[in-house]
């Protein structure tokens, strides 16, 4: 198999992943909220960390690798206006989740305090509108890194 193919296979299961486990996990986490079940927003909160760690992290890592590995396969710029748009917005998609991440781990907190308490704290649901905002910015901006990524209609070279 080309190397060329390769990069571009993983590159893109990298993406189906990022953003298959990131509707995913908003789905679940913004459900088990909805239901103002403290047992299942807990389960839900511990899961939503740990899928964070198994299948978000590592699919960023490998992105930006395969991405860089591309971009020299095929001899693109890292000067063109393409590729500074693209890495201007993973590094947005970045500055939202950095935060997504942190408050997740103030969820988890907060949830598994409620099912000791029997009620979740006011604060939680505040979080949790900051959460889906952040969560729902860092969407939209891969969906437009996957449109430059397909149509390329900024210069890449």
């Amino acid at each position: 198999m080309d190397s060329y193919f390769l990069l571009k296979l993983i590159h893109i299961i990298c993406a189906v992943v990022l953003v298959g486990t990131g509707v995913g996990i908003a789905f679940f986490l913004f459900m088990a909220n909805r239901s103002n079940n403290v047992q299942a927003i807990a389960v839900t909160t511990r899961h939503v960390v740990l899928a964070d760690w198994i299948f978000t992290t590592p699919a960023i890592i490998v992105q930006l690798i395969s991405g860089i590995l591309l971009m020299l396969e095929l001899d693109y710029s890292f000067s063109s206006s393409w590729f500074l748009t693209v890495l201007a917005l993973f590094v947005i998609v970045g500055i939202c989740w950095l935060p997504v991440v942190y408050i997740q781990y103030l969820l988890r907190t907060m949830a598994e305090k409620a099912v000791a308490t029997g009620a979740l704290s006011p604060k939680f649901k505040t979080l949790m509108r900051l959460w889906t905002t952040l969560g729902i910015a860092a969407l939209i901006t891969i969906l437009v890194i996957f449109w430059l990524m397909i149509f390329k209609p900024l210069a890449v070279v």
